[in-house]
């Protein structure tokens, strides 16, 4: 296998189905811990102090790969099967704390096996190779990095207990194991290329588990779901109550705050329809289009019933998480919201609909949701455009009109129906010193007073945002902008030394609370990757 594990603390060794992490820990052994959802690794430890010894001579990590760590002396660390870790080779000696034995043919460190050395170091090298040779073509200057995204990809795929026997791309083993709503159509759009079947597959894990009112979950995890505010841990709900509850009540001194209380769905954007189109445009299938039509037709409805309590024809986020924005300043009001983003998704959302109902031979129904796609877009430039941007309301004891800038309002390109007017205009704001820079889009505007490079949704860039914005660029008729911020977005995760949650935009690199290896991260900037590529040279 050509490709490296260069940094074993970053992305550890790890493989396809399996929950077991093999990191470095700070006094040069090696440490094993257990993918779990919502756990600290340091919580599932399974072995700690791995150390390989020929005579009184330590015996380093020589390389790192895919199907395999090499140690010097030709010790070989590899996975037999998901639960299985096995040492191989001969002649040294391997110890741990609690624990110890010699390395000849086999040392088996977690598990059980009973094959020979050979034949599983030549398994490991199988399911890699089977695996890399399905990955999307890339220009050459992206292909290292394109390589560690269907990596990552790959070793994010696990086995989920509610999964119904199908494999969810996590978004990352340090303690994100679940498929979460909108990372699952995210990671869909990467798979596509390579791995159709497995895309379909995200789509169907959410779709398994929809309430009968039409709500799709937030996340399906080992344990059950995440649907309403009962399923959340407690640590979130201290989380929320600490962020969200310092300005619930308004702006006003001495206004009472709001608490998130009772029991309030909690869903994702709606990008279903989306996701499905993609897939469907590389990987056609009319039967997996029939088999999602109805269910997402039914989501559909549910945001604008459940999620629309004011009955003003635009849906709200009912609480933060719903809107996948966890910290943005959007929420420093209070725990509902109407940003201009999702009904910008809910209207192109009724436009993939139609494609959908087109492809499956239902005319009139298409033509219905074209229409009401129009009329959304109608009702939301009416009530939410003043002029100069769209705004953001957040809905407290009364409407409060969010201050802050971020790229939500840009968004509505995102429809494709903007009047030419509004969508220049939001060109404009775009290409402006408050969004654009050598690494654009900021989560929170470059000049707004709550800009933070570090601080998740106030500042960073997040790879979901810029992917969203190319392509409502290009449905806008903005084709120039759309590959100049694909490019710039492939030139800064490319430079910026591995695949994380977000990046800082002043220095392109890490945020320094962000998680690695990240799953949509890795899916989109495959899809940026196939799809602009040759742009980005």
């Amino acid at each position: 296998m050509t490709f490296e594990l260069r940094d074993l603390g970053r992305t550890p060794f790890t493989d396809r189905g399996s929950r077991l992490l093999v990191m470095p820990a700070d006094d040069g052994s090696l440490w094993i811990a257990r993918a779990e959802y919502e756990t600290r690794l340091a919580d599932t430890t399974v072995l700690t102090g791995l150390r390989l010894f020929s005579g009184a001579v330590e015996l380093p990590v020589r390389g790192a790969h895919a199907d395999r760590l090499t140690f010097e002396g030709g010790v070989e660390l590899v996975f037999a099967d998901a639960e299985t870790l096995v040492l191989t080779g001969s002649g040294a000696r391997a110890v741990w704390d609690g624990g110890g034995g010699a390395v000849e043919g086999t040392l088996v460190l977690t598990g059980a096996s009973t094959l020979d050395g050979p034949t599983l170091l030549e398994r490991a090298a199988s399911r890699w190779r089977e695996w890399f040779g399905r990955m999307p073509a890339v220009p050459d200057d992206l292909r290292e990095r394109a390589e560690q995204a269907w990596w990552t990809l790959g070793v994010n795929l696990l086995p989920i207990a509610q999964a119904r026997g199908r494999l969810g791309v996590v978004p990352s083993k340090f303690g994100y194991v679940g498929v979460w709503n909108w990372d699952a159509c995210f990671h869909a759009v990467g798979l596509r290329h390579g791995a159709p079947e497995l895309a379909r597959d995200q789509i169907r894990i959410l779709l398994g588990h929809q309430r009968p009112d039409g709500l799709v979950p937030d996340v399906v995890h080992d344990l059950g779901v995440l649907a309403e505010t009962t399923d959340l841990p407690r640590s979130d709900h201290a989380r929320l109550a600490q962020h969200v509850g310092t300005a619930v009540g308004g702006p006003d001194p001495g206004e009472a705050g709001q608490p998130i209380g009772g029991v309030v769905p909690v869903t994702k954007p709606p990008l279903l329809a989306w996701a499905v189109w993609k897939i469907h445009e590389v990987a056609p299938d009319p039967g997996f289009l029939a088999e999602v039509y109805e269910p997402i037709a039914r989501s559909h409805e549910w945001w604008l019933t459940v999620s629309d309590p004011d009955g003003d024809g635009l849906a709200e986020y009912l609480h933060p998480y719903s809107s996948g924005l966890d910290d943005s300043p959007i929420w420093d009001h209070g725990p509902r919201a109407e940003p201009p983003d999702l009904n910008s998704y809910l209207a192109l959302q009724a436009d993939r609909l139609g494609d959908i109902a087109e492809a499956l031979g239902r005319t009139a129904e298409a033509a219905g949701w074209r229409e009401r796609a129009a009329g959304h877009v109608e009702l939301l430039v009416a009530r939410r455009w003043n002029g100069e941007r769209f705004t953001t309301l957040a809905k407290t004891s009364r409407e409060v009109e969010v201050a802050c800038r971020t790229p939500l309002e840009l968004m509505p390109l995102f429809t494709g129906r903007l009047p030419e007017a509004i969508a220049e205009r939001l060109l404009a704001d775009l290409l402006s010193p408050s969004f654009w820079a050598e690494r654009p889009v900021p989560t929170v505007a470059f000049d707004d007073p709550d800009f933070d490079p570090d601080a998740m949704w106030r500042g960073p860039v997040w790879l979901n945002v810029n992917h969203l914005l190319v392509e409502g660029l290009r449905r806008s008729g903005f084709a120039e902008a759309a590959d100049e911020l694909a490019v710039r977005t492939l030139r800064m995760v490319n430079d910026g030394g591995g695949l994380y949650e977000y990046w800082n935009p002043l220095t392109g690199g890490r945020a320094c609370r962000a998680t690695q290896g990240f799953g949509w991260s890795s899916a989109l900037f495959l899809d940026l990757a196939t799809t602009h590529g040759t742009s980005a040279t």
